[in-house]
């Protein structure tokens, strides 16, 4: 049949290598072909079935997980390591994407641009908790047309467990100097052990601001002018935040109403929310140093399912060991090791 369909091309005039090219072949293999009296299509195909092949049962049944109203709003790299928290493996994420994708179940929902690369301040690295924060401030939609309430927002980049917030009408120094001292106060931060990273803006470097962490002895380190990505974990904090289901569409009705929202969502973020960036575990478990139990426990359920279907496994079980230390800005030298 292939070789028929590239016969009656050239007869109507195509040369050969471009009759091939065009239903993916090479003119020196139809000449093969062609030698050895090879009439079809002589491409090599699957002979038999993968042993590693998902069953129908299997198929509907993590189409059905998807479905479920606690996973629906998750994208498959939350529900597996919700399903493992549960002792359960029914696949990975690339099985649950493919899937879906097959079943035109995947699809963009969101309002968001695509992120664009930048290049990044010097670098600060976290091995725990309390030793880098970032924080930034963002609007929040009021009733009055062209005013906003004001969002701040500190973030630990090791955890990412937010450790302070605060909504007011104005940018205001003051406001930022309470609220570092707030948080310092409240998570036990000791003289010289807290890098504080923010961008440009005037509140971050108010003199009372300077001043109030020059008092702590916290590092002061900031980003480029108009860069906002050497801030990158304070962004995508605020993505998270204005991108979640539960984001009003409308605006906020008072800076009451504003920070009841904000306290709602805090609360979810830090004890509910799997973060990609730590291997799915919440902010608070790994503040307080818990995750690592959970991830020993997650490895026990993998090497439990290998052992179950080891031809599924070419090498290794997924690695949930826990992530040691988080650059801030990494260099590029740090980025290639990596």
């Amino acid at each position: 049949m292939i070789l028929g369909l590239i016969d009656e091309a050239v007869v109507a005039g195509a040369r050969q290598r471009i009759a091939c090219e065009a239903i993916g072949l090479d003119a020196r293999t139809v000449q093969r072909w062609k030698t050895k009296g090879v009439g079809a299509d002589g491409r090599a195909g699957p002979k038999r079935t993968p042993k590693c092949k998902l069953s129908k049962k299997e198929r509907n049944k993590i189409l059905k997980i998807a479905a479920m109203p606690q996973y629906r709003n998750l994208s498959p790299r939350q529900i597996v390591p919700l399903l493992a928290d549960k002792g359960r493996y029914v696949g990975s994420e690339s099985t649950f994407y493919r899937i879906l994708h097959e079943e035109k179940q995947i699809q963009h929902r969101e309002r968001s641009r695509k992120p664009q690369k930048r290049h990044r301040p010097d670098e600060q690295i976290a091995w725990g908790p309390n030793c880098v924060w970032s924080w930034d401030i963002t609007y929040l939609k009021s009733p009055v047309r062209g005013a906003f309430y004001y969002l701040y927002l500190i973030v630990d980049v090791w955890s990412r467990k937010i450790v302070g917030f605060a909504v007011h009408q104005t940018e205001d120094g003051s406001y930022a100097e309470a609220l570092i001292r707030e948080a310092c106060a409240r998570e036990g931060v000791e003289r010289d052990e807290l890098v504080l990273h923010s961008d440009n803006g005037s509140p971050m470097k108010a003199a009372t601001m300077l001043a109030a962490l020059q008092d702590l002895g916290v590092t002061a380190s900031f980003s480029r002018p108009r860069v906002s990505d050497d801030n990158p974990y304070s962004e995508a904090l605020f993505r998270t935040l204005k991108y979640c289901p539960a984001y009003p569409r409308k605006p906020f009705q008072s800076p009451e109403a504003a920070l009841q929202w904000v306290n709602e969502f805090v609360d979810w973020y830090n004890t509910e929310h799997r973060h990609s960036g730590i291997k799915f575990v919440t902010p608070e478990q790994r503040h307080k140093g818990a995750d690592k139990e959970l991830l020993r426990k997650r490895d026990e359920v993998y090497a439990a399912a290998k052992l179950k279907n080891p031809e599924r496994w070419s090498g290794k079980t997924r690695d949930w060991s826990p992530i040691e230390s988080v650059a801030l800005n990494p260099e590029p030298a740090s980025i290639e090791a990596a």
